[in-house]
């Protein structure tokens, strides 16, 4: 691996079958761009103009309830709902359109308002983590469901439309495109080795330890070999999990471990509330154990110099391949000699 360390390469992503280019001799090029101050975080614990904060209205009108904890509700403005149309297609194959039913929920992780997930304590995430449970059974149970998706768009340059923090579950009939991406290269691998790809990954990555970022005695975090954004990570259990249904309590406590610990070293990277597009991908709800599928979330941030400075995917990237100038290595030592104290509480 060391012959790719400073010459441009690519690599293969086996949970898409896609590659990324990766250019880190690039990284040694003067910059001179714009580098700005990060906006303040919010200090109010409730805002009285928040449409998410304990017993205010929301944009449809109804007062959300004095919550304590975590409160769902479906999305006022869901993009998927219960009914759909009928499937559509034209004689030549070329024009095709399919219903597609689902239901959207939002999930705010606590009445406070200037709590990101950064700066809650992990006995504070352990409750999201309960309900992000008890989210993917009701949805996945439900009949014209295959697939629930929980994620959360942190920041206004994720298009994140909320300042207080939340997350949302998107559950539809059919697999989404990545979902199903990871379904087929994970079953191909499975009937080939009659292992789960992603456990097998783990167990190497623990092995070489060079993008490990974070472990407990359940869960690693590390900067995958393929990474496409700068400091882009995976969350992983370290054994066979299909789903967040199969966690036991201490595994529940050592995923909110886990997700505090990476979202305080994204804060302290650029001092900054880091801004991402999280997710958790999981055993589909179409009726199959999948017992190829292993659980596992994505952390995407555009950041790449600055809190101001982001990653954008032009050119190349949207005509041709994803590609990056730093390497996962590189980006997992950043990530790893940072503080595990908040940079708001040094």
């Amino acid at each position: 691996m060391n012959a790719f360390a400073d010459h441009p390469h690519r690599r293969f992503n086996p949970l898409t079958g896609e590659w990324v280019l990766v250019s880190p001799h690039r990284g040694k090029r003067p910059w001179q761009g714009q580098v700005e101050k990060a906006a303040a975080p919010h200090s109010v614990r409730h805002d009285p103009k928040c449409n998410l904060c304990a017993g205010n209205l929301r944009m449809n009108g109804e007062r959300n309830p004095d919550y304590k904890y975590t409160f769902v509700f479906d999305n006022d403005f869901a993009a998927l709902t219960p009914d759909a149309p009928s499937d559509y297609r034209d004689d030549d194959g070329l024009m095709i359109a399919e219903g597609e039913s689902g239901r959207c929920r939002v999930m705010c992780y606590s009445p406070r308002h200037d709590l990101t997930l950064a700066r809650m304590s992990i006995e504070e995430i352990v409750p999201i983590v309960d309900c992000w449970v008890e989210q993917y059974v009701e949805l996945g149970a439900m009949p014209d469901i295959g697939s629930v998706l929980i994620f959360e768009n942190r920041g206004e340059v994720m298009g994140c439309s909320q300042p207080h923090p939340h997350g949302q579950i998107w559950s539809s009939r059919h697999m989404p495109n990545e979902t199903a991406k990871e379904t087929e290269r994970q079953l191909a691998y499975f009937q080939a080795k009659g292992r789960p790809l992603l456990v097998d990954y783990v167990e190497k990555e623990l092995a070489l330890g060079e993008r490990i970022v974070h472990q407990n005695d359940h869960f690693v975090v590390l900067v995958p070999y393929w990474a496409v954004w700068p400091f882009e990570t995976m969350v992983l259990p370290k054994r066979h999990v299909t789903g967040m249904d199969q966690l036991t309590a201490a595994e529940r406590a050592g995923l909110a471990d886990a997700v505090s610990n990476i979202n305080i070293r994204y804060d302290n990277l650029f001092e900054t509330s880091f801004p991402y597009s999280m997710g958790f991908h999981q055993r589909p709800t179409d009726g199959t154990a999948h017992e190829e599928w292993q659980l596992h979330a994505h952390f995407y941030p555009p950041l790449l110099r600055s809190a101001t400075v982001k990653k954008f995917m032009v050119g190349f990237e949207m005509l041709g391949s994803p590609q990056r100038d730093l390497t996962a290595e590189t980006a997992a030592q950043r990530l790893r000699d940072l503080p595990t104290v908040h940079y708001l509480d040094r």
